[in-house]
């Protein structure tokens, strides 16, 4: 494999949030939260197509967007967008699952079983913990 051509795709390639450690107050990574890190997950992804499916919907969004655009000017974009971003702020307190369901509805997901519907029960999460941490966590209290 070309480990030159994989780098210039990943410079290339849009940033993808969240995959780093987690960086707590004190500079160091917060195991708690985001587990045990290992450089070599963070440096290269484990398969040649694992970067295309993170960036699978983004990219579908970006394409769809520009359709958008072209068809009905630069509002209809801007619009939809708005109304993503809104639909992405309602959610549930930190400690309990939030669904989404504004969302999914924007973006047509409500119709279709995918993976996640299957497999993402919240009684099986290890993202479960102590909910006054969780709220001041979020709060920026902690």
């Amino acid at each position: 494999m070309n480990t030159r051509g994989l780098r210039s795709q990943l410079r290339d390639s849009v940033p993808v949030t969240g995959m780093g450690p987690q960086v707590g107050a004190y500079g160091v990574q917060d195991t708690l939260r985001s587990g045990f890190s290992s450089v070599k997950n963070e440096l290269l992804p484990s398969h040649a197509l694992e970067l295309s499916e993170k960036n699978f919907q983004l990219n579908q969004d970006k394409m769809n967007f520009s359709t958008l655009r072209n068809i009905q000017d630069l509002h209809a974009p801007l619009k939809l967008q708005m109304e993503y971003r809104a639909a992405r702020q309602i959610q549930r307190l930190p400690f309990l699952q939030s669904s989404h369901l504004a969302l999914d509805t924007l973006k047509g997901n409500d119709e279709s079983i995918s993976f996640e519907d299957i497999l993402n029960d919240p009684a099986q999460s290890e993202m479960m913990g102590e909910p006054h941490i969780m709220v001041e966590y979020k709060l920026g209290m902690m």
